[in-house]
């Protein structure tokens, strides 16, 4: 240890146990792995921000749809207690307290980069010069491939449309002021600003009505990749004026992987016959979907966004957890995030003084999730999450080069495992 380390690292962990006693979380209502090194039967997990930890109510939750298949077959679909082909409606109430949405603005549904694609086909719109769309420089991948081929696809250049906004010189995150006066300066050539909430490899908690605001202001249409902010950070989306936005639920809602999608539609798009939209039978109006007609009806929700019927084994793991949400509440949920993620860097100031690591997440709380990247500087990440999941049983994540993300999940992380991420960060990174 270095001499800006605690002398007594016991006695630290001892404020954390003390901490757990007062603050003990959900985690006896989650599977946690067992640790495969260390010296604690449970691993510290912190990977949740990639997929979260299974309910123990998931398995009894998914056996009585198996139960419902064995015993009732095709008659599932009307006759269980809740009947498949009204599944999907038993989320949309859950999933829109989780965003701040009216129950008609939200379906679960395929997977995220797939909603964003039928997203992209009603409101990605180029016309004129306004054809332009806005992310981040660090947007996740799939988004960047996502917006690349939408354009390729009305015939445009992806290299000279999508706009890949940076951060300032020696910055880690982009700011939300340096969005807004692009827009203003730039905004009669926009025609999609296309964002993540939380940017997945910082873990900044973007300014979401400011930029929507500007965006809309400039005439743009305004979309959010929601994967890291769902169940992580409060949400207000139908009062923020979002046009759309579109989530997975493997990883803070904690559906299990490849879990379905939500997305959101604004309630002033419903019923648009102006709006274009890829359209299959799920996303006719139930009224008249089994009268067969050879022309849809579009339910006047966004359930008119659905194309095929919903994976109904896949769904069930998604009602589960929207439970979970529901009986916690996102404000505790929020609170306790604070607290743990406040820990958690006040632990790694200690470990990151004489070392070459850094936090490149915003301290201030309303500019971070639950999540803390370190970057590792000249220590190879994949190399390091490996040596902290085998040696101590700590289970982070890696995006190269250099990202190790840290995500101590409100639900079933503990203070202790802070206490146990930071010494073992800093056992494997000694100096």
């Amino acid at each position: 240890m270095t001499t800006s380390e605690p002398a007594n690292l016991a006695a630290v962990e001892a404020e954390a146990r003390r901490r757990d006693a007062a603050d003990p979380g959900h985690r006896h209502l989650f599977h946690v792995p067992p640790a495969q090194g260390g010296a604690h039967p449970e691993v510290a997990y912190f990977a949740g921000n990639s997929l979260g930890l299974q309910p123990r109510a998931t398995e009894a939750d998914l056996a009585a749809e198996l139960e419902t298949w064995r015993r009732l077959a095709v008659e599932g679909w009307f006759e269980s207690e809740r009947p498949w082909t009204r599944y999907h409606e038993l989320l949309a109430g859950p999933s829109a307290r989780l965003v701040g949405a009216r129950p008609t603005e939200v379906v679960v549904m395929n997977t995220l980069t797939v909603d964003l694609h039928l997203l992209m086909v009603s409101f990605y719109r180029p016309a004129g010069e306004r054809t332009r769309i806005v992310i981040e420089d660090n947007a996740f991948p799939s988004d960047s491939y996502a917006v690349r081929s939408q354009a390729r696809f009305h015939g445009l250049d992806p290299d000279r449309t999508v706009v890949r906004l940076r951060p300032r010189d020696g910055e880690e995150t982009l700011r939300a002021e340096d969005v807004t006066a692009y827009l203003a300066a730039e905004g009669d050539t926009v025609a999609l600003v296309l964002l993540g909430g939380v940017n997945y490899l910082t873990g900044e908690l973007v300014d979401i009505p400011a930029i929507t605001a500007a965006g809309r202001a400039a005439g743009a249409v305004v979309g959010w990749d929601l994967a890291h902010a769902v169940g992580n950070v409060p949400l207000a989306l139908h009062d923020w004026d979002v046009d759309f936005a579109a989530w997975c639920t493997y990883k803070y809602l904690n559906s299990g992987p490849g879990s379905p999608a939500g997305l959101f539609v604004h309630d002033r798009h419903h019923g648009r016959s102006d709006l274009p939209r890829f359209e299959g039978w799920w996303g006719n109006e139930l009224a008249t979907r089994f009268q067969m007609a050879p022309v849809s009806r579009p339910a006047a929700t966004a359930d008119a966004w659905q194309v095929s019927c919903q994976p109904l084994l896949a769904m069930a793991p998604v009602r589960t957890s929207l439970e979970l949400f529901d009986s916690v509440g996102m404000p505790a949920l929020r609170e306790r995030s604070l607290r743990l993620t406040g820990w958690l860097a006040e632990l790694l100031d200690l470990v990151t003084a004489d070392r070459p690591l850094t936090v490149v997440t915003p301290r201030e709380n309303h500019r971070r999730g639950c999540q803390i990247s370190v970057r590792t500087g000249g220590v190879g990440a994949a190399e390091l999450t490996r040596r902290l999941r085998y040696e101590h049983g700590v289970i982070a994540d890696s995006r190269e080069p250099d990202i190790v993300r840290f995500a101590p999940v409100p639900l079933y992380s503990t203070h202790h495992d802070c206490w146990r991420a930071a010494t073992a960060l800093a056992a494997t990174v000694d100096v």
